[in-house]
């Protein structure tokens, strides 16, 4: 017996009774298959028998296994004194095996209700719908957008249609009083958007977008922020190869130096993205575009020893890179930035991200040679004004354009 007084045997052996019981085998098996070590499917298993114990005891059956039932089981575990299993994503698994099921309700479709949260979600269905923004552009739009709509005040609706550029200018004031120049830009491109979303929908009797300023900040004025060379051999080298975590996170890093990849661009990859004959990967990018590149032997190889020895068998998605636990979901964007920071901290090299990889790779070609044109080309940049900032770092050119300084020198 354990401390609930369910009776336990071998760890992914837990006996269930009550309402659970007769789901507790094939969520054993569910767990097993995505990969779930013994130790895991043994706690997990450990937890349902206590939830099907308490249901019991409070005369529920499993259909009432609703979010503010599991809230109040889940109180009940850390009133109790539980350490572990006392979060809603502890019971994640077991709740997610019963929905499938179709035994306990999908939960409940969030439904907007204060005004700004009625105005946000139409701005929300134009961003997907006629934008087609991608999901973490849109939150950032929702966001400051939400900022705005609220500072209008109530009621919104006649606030909205009596909207002037005044207050447009002013919300940017304020808010570029309190941030930088990259919070500003960011905020001025999701204002525009709502501005032209409220005319479009009807909302503003005349187009404002015009009275939003363009924020000065020009990216000429300062050289990219690449990484030395010996400093990403470092990075690379001390990823533990002969483990599965290492073995991911090279890879990763290598793509990121080697292809000049962006973070979402490495999290996005999937296993069919790869064409091991021809030596080539596609990668999708920035709205919707996918680019098919020569894939490195360099790379490849990192790539291959990763599905070989590093990725579990048994994954629910076709994401290239996946977490190191159970349930073996694909990496966020987050992710990478962090596999990033940690094989810093590894190599003993000041900490940086993703994007400074890029950065060294562009500054590498340039010192090989490349032209500015070729780089844009390694970068898929679609507006060769982005590629221009590395103009400043190819040293060899600009001392050709240097005027000499006149005999004599000034007096």
């Amino acid at each position: 017996m354990d401390g609930n007084g369910i009776r336990v045997g071998h760890p992914s052996r837990t006996v269930v009774v009550g309402p659970l019981a007769p789901y507790a085998d094939g969520f054993r098996d569910d767990l097993g298959g995505r990969g779930y070590a013994a130790r895991s499917i043994g706690g997990q298993m450990r937890l349902v028998a206590h939830l099907s114990d308490w249901l019991a005891g409070q005369e529920l059956r499993v259909g009432g296994l609703s979010v503010e039932v599991v809230e109040d089981f889940l109180r009940v575990r850390r009133d109790a004194g539980h350490r572990a299993g006392v979060t809603g994503r502890a019971v994640a698994p077991v709740l997610g095996y019963l929905r499938g099921l179709g035994v306990v309700a999908q939960p409940g479709r969030w439904v907007p209700e204060t005004a700004v949260e009625v105005l946000l979600e139409q701005f929300r269905r134009y961003l997907v719908e006629e934008r087609g923004l991608a999901a973490t552009s849109m939150r950032a739009y929702l966001r400051y957008a939400g900022l705005f709509l609220t500072e209008l005040g109530a009621p919104l609706d006649a606030a909205v249609a009596e909207l002037s550029a005044g207050q447009v200018t002013a919300f940017l004031v304020r808010q570029s009083d309190r941030h930088g120049v990259w919070y500003a830009k960011a905020l001025v491109t999701a204002l525009r958007s709502l501005l032209r979303f409220l005319h479009a929908a009807g909302h503003i009797p005349h187009s404002l977008v015009w009275a939003v300023p363009s924020v000065p900040g020009w990216k000429v004025t300062t050289l990219p922020r690449a990484v030395a060379a010996e400093q990403v051999a470092a990075v690379l080298a001390g990823c533990d190869r002969a483990g599965a975590h290492g073995r991911r996170d090279y890879a990763i890093v290598l793509l990121l130096a080697r292809l000049g990849l962006r973070a979402g661009e490495v999290s996005a990859i999937e296993l069919d993205d790869f064409d091991w004959r021809a030596g080539e990967l596609t990668v999708r990018g920035k709205g919707g575009r996918a680019d098919v590149l020569p894939l490195p032997v360099e790379v490849g190889e990192a790539v291959a020893d990763y599905l070989r020895y590093g990725r579990p068998p048994r994954c629910p998605t076709r994401r290239l890179f996946v977490g190191v636990r159970a349930p073996f979901t694909g990496l966020a964007n987050g992710s990478v930035f962090a596999v990033v920071a940690r094989a810093c901290q590894r190599a003993d090299v000041a900490p940086f991200g993703p994007h400074r990889l890029r950065h060294a790779l562009a500054c590498d070609l340039l010192r090989h040679g490349a032209s500015l044109a070729e780089v844009g080309q390694v970068l898929r940049h679609s507006d060769e004004r982005t590629t221009a900032v590395y103009a400043k770092v190819d040293q060899d050119a600009l001392r050709e354009l240097a005027r000499p300084c006149p005999a004599g020198g000034a007096r």
